[in-house]
């Protein structure tokens, strides 16, 4: 945690512009550069910011879910939806489509709920290991008092 106020206001106004831009990041790529890798990195870097701005324990606080967990889940969900492919007799992950384009979205389709599931893996991933390693002690040792300048070590 970097003791900086201007750190700290940046980081607070960016949190919601770069998770904007995650999302839009994860809801194009399917027909453009991006996809849930990249939108789940910059998501990251959104929780990573508010981590080198106010420390790993505000994170904690103030987003109390289990980052591991989000993980998990995104895998299984990434997975969940290859098995379609499956049910019907056909290819594992093959890929299938709704019909009519949502506006503003474009073709919907399992790709797309793949992708959802990439995104939140990597969120996960990538927060929960900037949080152990923001943790660490070495990196943010336990305050401790002064110690009193009238006191003498003990003669050996």
């Amino acid at each position: 945690m970097y003791d900086s106020i201007i750190l700290r206001t940046v980081s607070r106004l960016m949190l919601p512009i770069l998770l904007l831009l995650s999302l839009f990041m994860l809801v194009r790529g399917h027909n453009l550069p991006g996809g849930g890798f990249i939108g789940g990195l910059v998501a990251a870097s959104a929780f990573i910011l508010q981590i080198i701005a106010y420390g790993p324990k505000y994170i904690r606080e103030v987003f109390p879910i289990s980052f591991l967990r989000l993980a998990a889940f995104g895998v299984i969900f990434a997975a969940l939806w290859g098995l379609i492919g499956l049910a019907t007799g056909q290819a594992y992950m093959l890929a299938f489509w709704i019909k009519e384009p949502i506006p503003g979205i474009g073709k919907l389709g399992t790709p797309v709920l793949f992708d959802i599931g990439v995104y939140l893996t990597v969120i996960g991933v990538t927060t929960q290991l900037a949080l152990v390693l923001a943790e660490e002690p070495i990196l943010y040792p336990i305050p401790r008092p002064p110690a009193r300048p009238d006191a003498v070590a003990p003669e050996v």
